[in-house]
């Protein structure tokens, strides 16, 4: 194995950092006005009785674990638990769909299953060309189930599904990395803006 130099591995460690931030400022520009809508969209949804349901593949999968966690346990103040569950998490569910039906089919079937007309739905893809999510989206708009879409690149095919009651959050970024770290930062924004809007006088 090659031993590269240490101060090459500095330079391109330092240049993640530095295309990072440049993604985040340019997101700063694009995405506030959207992640206030999403945030209403949500708190709207848990005030009358809803749920949040996230799904997404590799990396998304985890955030989407992320965003469901920070919401049934807590973010940064004690409250009390807000009713959402990510779609990946159930091997059992995921294994058994996969199965016998298609690995296409593992999220909309819950959404099927367990969505109710004015839930909301977290669909994460990088890309937003993941076949499951486009799919666990079609089967939400036809229950009457929101959408709160987060993308990059463009925001791939499932832009094509997404009415103006939805709200697209895509990331100003072709990179994969960028695009994840940046989903990041937008789900501690809507836990925090749906806890500002909840539990602000708490």
């Amino acid at each position: 194995m090659k031993t590269k130099p240490f101060d090459e591995l500095k330079a391109r460690a330092q240049q993640h950092f530095v295309d990072s931030i440049a993604t985040k400022q340019l997101g700063s520009q694009t995405l506030p006005s959207e992640i206030a809508r999403a945030i209403f969209l949500i708190t709207q949804s848990i005030e009358a009785g809803g749920k949040i349901m996230a799904c997404g593949n590799g990396g998304s999968a985890a955030d989407a674990q992320h965003f469901a966690a920070e919401l049934m346990g807590r973010f940064e103040r004690e409250r009390r638990e807000l009713a959402a569950l990510a779609l990946t998490t159930d091997s059992s569910i995921l294994t058994a769909i996969g199965n016998d039906y298609s690995y296409e089919e593992v999220f909309s079937k819950q959404v099927r299953g367990i969505g109710r007309p004015g839930d909301v739905l977290l669909a994460i893809s990088t890309s937003g060309n993941s076949k499951n999510v486009i799919k666990a989206i079609e089967a939400a708009k036809k229950i009457g189930i929101h959408i709160v879409a987060m993308t990059g690149n463009g925001g791939g095919k499932l832009t094509a599904l997404l009415s103006g009651e939805d709200v697209h959050l895509c990331v100003p970024a072709t990179r994969t990395a960028r695009i994840q770290e940046t989903h990041l930062l937008l789900l501690h924004c809507l836990c925090d803006g749906v806890d500002h809007v909840l539990f602000s006088e708490d």
